[in-house]
């Protein structure tokens, strides 16, 4: 039986991610060659400057941001090419240090994905983006997670047709109440003092603790995005709603919708966006010099005589 990357996110786990647009990636079968713990040795191993996380041309460079998010797993990025936190927060650093480098493009096109080590990615382009102009291009997707990194950016321009939004966490508990496949009835304990190590979602208790870890994420999600977005966090959840009650937040939203509630600036084609910033950051032709200038006079006043 072929194990998809689904298997691979176990339950617990608070997740910024939007599950129906993250169907087909958590469906794709677990590359043949992660068997093979040879090859994973043989991989080169991820780094700052890795070119395979940006590109850099005409004083432009170019991150791309896809696939489900994790904080650092390099199979990912190898198989896929997706995104991780730690490589996000390794290449902002770097980039924001290069002088090749004049502005920054995150160009964006994932679900989302978990939410531990998201923070630090981040806490990292809003750092960049302090030094130097650091630009989310949606196309055609930032949800949740994605979006909380999106919203550190300068700006957020949504290509025609693009998606964002789907702010919140979630995460998926089960509880054992009957006897299992072996026909054996399972019990999960932890030790005296570790109650919420293993929060039982059959209980109210068990809920109660899982809602608290639930609660606690999105408001650093919020706070994350009222900060980036220049947003006052009291009418945060009110913008995010799609009812009068603030509570019904979490909802994905096109470009015209989602500039006006203020979670994106533009929409733009990738053509007129790309058009955009690189004639402001390509180099611009240098003028000759007055000696330059004297030679070549000097010269056209021979050639006339």
């Amino acid at each position: 039986m072929t194990r998809t990357l689904a298997s691979l996110f176990g339950p617990l786990q608070p997740m910024a991610l939007a599950e129906d647009l993250a169907a087909p990636l958590l469906a794709l079968p677990i590359p043949e060659s992660a068997a093979d713990p040879a090859a994973a040795a043989r991989a080169p191993a991820a780094g700052p400057s890795t070119p395979d996380r940006f590109t850099v041309a005409r004083g432009l460079a170019v991150v791309p941001v896809r696939g489900i998010l994790t904080p650092n797993m390099a199979q990912y990025e190898r198989w896929f090419g997706w995104a991780t936190y730690h490589g996000l927060a390794e290449t902002m650093a770097h980039l924001a240090a290069s002088e090749d480098a004049a502005a920054i493009v995150l160009e964006i096109d994932s679900p989302g994905g978990l939410v531990c080590g998201i923070e630090a990615a981040a806490e990292a382009i809003a750092a960049t983006a302090a030094v130097k102009p650091v630009h989310a291009l949606v196309s055609p997707l930032a949800a949740s997670a994605a979006y909380w990194l999106a919203s550190q950016a300068t700006e957020i321009v949504m290509t025609p047709g693009a998606v964002a939004g789907s702010i919140g966490v979630a995460l998926t508990a089960a509880a054992h109440v009957q006897p299992g496949a072996n026909g054996a009835q399972i019990f999960e304990m932890s030790s005296r003092h570790a109650r919420a190590k293993r929060p039982d979602a059959s209980t109210e208790a068990g809920r109660a603790e899982l809602q608290r870890s639930l609660d606690e994420a999105e408001a650093a999600f919020h706070a994350a995005v009222s900060a980036g977005r220049a947003i006052p966090a009291a009418e945060l959840a009110a913008r995010l709603s799609v009812t009068d009650d603030p509570q019904d937040g979490g909802a994905t939203f096109r470009a015209p919708e989602a500039i006006r509630r203020g979670l994106a600036d533009r929409s733009e084609t990738r053509a007129a966006f790309y058009a955009r910033l690189t004639a402001r950051t390509a180099p611009k032709p240098r003028s000759p010099s007055r000696a330059f200038a004297a030679r070549a006079a000097a010269a056209r006043a021979v050639a006339r005589t």
